[in-house]
């Protein structure tokens, strides 16, 4: 078991992870490169390091982290379930069991297609790998929003009568899977999934999977408490969920890396006291 998961691989995450290693508490760090700062061609506000790119930033920051013993690990968690006095992490097909979890998820929050919180885990799933047997046979529909997709997408070639993949043009996919150009709109169905509607059509699916490169708050960790768009935290980063803690752009403006180095570092001290 991992003393403290932090999920999010920014600035706050990576502060977090060298102030717990620094504790020796074992973190790992959950997540990819694929957020604003990575895209920046220069930072010039970061103290001591005028004029670096985001992306050597990030860089950097990982390296130190990975130099004191954290680990890291690409992917999205899809959901955290709490087991009493650990939680689960699902990340596609495995789990990662945690004491404490750092939530560093950034502002950016996926949009949710209408009917998907309704009928998620009734039609919707998040992961292939996982719920893929329950449609064998079956036709199912790919939203793919995430670095995930195309090979989901393939698993469940292998097992559906039917894939159809909307948003993915990728050479990787599987020759059986079908490409669509239509837009997702909602989901349809009346206690579970029925079909999506894409472009104004009603097509008819027996499951729905969604790959983005992060999950909504609201089915990450159903009960979280938020202050509109951000996670509220008091001022030791602790979130209204006992071992729940939470730092950097998630949690509130100014959505600046200082800022973010800052409670991460603070979110890492208090998950390491309890």
């Amino acid at each position: 078991m991992i003393d403290i998961a932090i999920v999010g691989a920014g600035p706050a995450g990576y502060s977090a992870a060298i102030t717990a290693r620094k504790r020796d508490k074992s973190v790992v760090v959950i997540g990819q490169h694929t957020g604003w700062l990575s895209r920046a061609h220069s930072i010039s506000n970061y103290p001591g390091l005028p004029d670096i790119s985001g992306a050597d930033l990030l860089n950097a920051m990982r390296d130190q982290a990975v130099a004191l013993g954290a680990q890291t690990r690409p992917g999205v968690v899809h959901q955290i379930v709490s087991m009493g006095s650990s939680f689960a992490l699902s990340l596609g097909g495995d789990f990662i069991e945690a004491k404490h979890i750092i939530l560093c998820t950034g502002a950016k929050q996926p949009r949710l297609l209408p009917g998907e919180s309704e009928l998620l885990g009734r039609g919707v799933s998040y992961c292939g790998t996982c719920d893929g047997m329950f449609y064998r046979g079956k036709r199912v529909a790919v939203i793919a929003q995430g670095p995930e997709a195309v090979s989901e997408a393939n698993f469940l070639a292998g097992l559906c009568s039917e894939v159809v993949c909307f948003g993915a043009h990728d050479d990787a996919l599987d020759s059986k899977i079908v490409v669509s150009d239509k837009k997702p709109e909602a989901i349809l169905g009346e206690g579970s999934v029925s079909g999506l509607k894409a472009s104004g059509e009603d097509l008819p699916f027996d499951g729905i999977f969604i790959f983005r490169e992060a999950a909504a708050l609201s089915s990450l960790l159903p009960g979280l408490e938020m202050d509109g768009a951000f996670i509220r935290v008091d001022r030791q980063m602790r979130t209204n969920l006992p071992g729940v803690f939470a730092a950097g752009d998630c949690t509130g403006l100014p959505l600046q890396v200082a800022k973010a180095v800052g409670e991460g570092c603070i979110a890492a001290i208090s998950a390491a006291a309890n």
